[in-house]
């Protein structure tokens, strides 16, 4: 009973932080596209650097997914919220 509650406690979390970036991601995501790319990043976070977004980006395409952004939050890549 206790594994099935903590693992009930611990899909909460992992769904209020999915919530929360979908959120941050709306702020930070100018045009839509559901990808956040460098300017929009630095339009949101001026002090993110090219090459912390480079190692945030782990597919290389030019552009970070919700699961790339929250990667380089826990990394300490790119500040942890915008604040708002």
């Amino acid at each position: 009973m206790f594994k099935f509650v903590a693992i009930l406690l611990g899909m909460g979390v992992v769904a209020n932080s999915a919530i929360a970036m979908s959120e941050e991601t709306a702020q930070i995501d100018a045009n839509g596209d559901g990808v956040m790319t460098i300017d929009e990043v630095q339009a949101v976070f001026p002090d993110v650097t090219a090459e912390a977004f480079a190692e945030a980006d782990a597919d290389d395409d030019g552009a970070l997914t919700d699961e790339e952004m929250v990667s380089g939050q826990e990394q300490g890549l790119i500040p942890a919220s915008t604040g708002g």
